[in-house]
């Protein structure tokens, strides 16, 4: 908890809003998604769906195949202490609504369904995605993939395995949105992007949750920047957010949102 206060104030000093953003494409990025204001029909059913897990009074048997929750290491857990606690917060999923909606994207990989709140925003950004989601917890993806087929009309497919399986199962495709949010380890996410980056567009966004979750997180952080694949990077702090557009030259942003 210490190094991640540390990280947020330094953050905090070193990042920028829109002024200074010399790339148009970043610019465009920061003002027409990352402070868009709009009140969006959708929050509600954003909002709902959120509210609707924070209400669930079950237990889930949670079987951790990376470092775990840093706030509690019970394996019997309220749904709603996980909403509460690990889940998708209530701002980033309304970001990742404006993000599906801003880039459309066609095909899209999620890495940690959880609770589904990510899956459930990215869905209703832009409804005619395809959208696999894997999650390595048995008992979270079955429960996950009930609760989320009550609230939205999307068929999505649900993978139930171990990332690093899951990703050898997977058939060759290219993915326009991929959201690593599970796992937090460095090697693991250095061992996914690489995996995933012959997936890669030049449209292509990979979003990377908990960038300071430790340091080892933020050392990989530092790795993927530097790829000679990647072009431009935004870190809002709880995510990296990472490029791959040849035209653009190479820049890294710290963005607050």
């Amino acid at each position: 908890m210490f190094y991640q206060i540390q990280q947020y104030i330094k953050f905090l000093f070193s990042s920028r809003n829109q002024h200074g953003v010399h790339s148009p494409f970043v610019y465009d990025l920061v003002t027409k998604c990352f402070y868009d204001k709009s009140p969006y029909p959708a929050y509600e059913d954003i909002i709902r769906f959120k509210a609707k897990l924070l209400r669930t009074d079950r237990f889930i048997t949670i079987k951790d195949l990376g470092p775990g929750s840093k706030k509690t290491k019970q394996k019997e857990r309220h749904v709603s202490e996980i909403a509460k606690t690990s889940g998708t917060p209530l701002k980033r999923a309304k970001l990742l609504f404006r993000l599906a909606q801003y880039f459309q994207p066609n095909n899209v990989l999620e890495l940690g369904t959880s609770l589904g709140t990510a899956t459930h925003a990215i869905a209703k950004g832009h409804p005619e995605a395809n959208i696999a989601t894997i999650e390595g917890c048995p008992n979270l993806h079955s429960f996950s993939k009930h609760f989320l087929e009550r609230y939205t009309s999307k068929t999505i497919n649900f993978i139930n395995a171990d990332f690093s399986d899951a990703l050898n199962t997977l058939i060759p495709t290219t993915y326009d949105l991929v959201f690593f949010d599970g796992n937090h380890q460095k090697e693991a996410t250095l061992d996914y992007f690489k995996r995933l980056l012959p997936m890669a567009t030049n449209n292509s966004l990979f979003i990377f949750d908990d960038i300071y979750w430790s340091k080892g997180m933020t050392e990989a952080w530092e790795i993927i920047k530097q790829h000679q694949d990647v072009t431009v990077t935004v870190d809002t702090f709880y995510w990296g957010i990472v490029f791959f557009r040849k035209e653009q030259v190479k820049e890294h942003f710290r963005i607050r949102v």
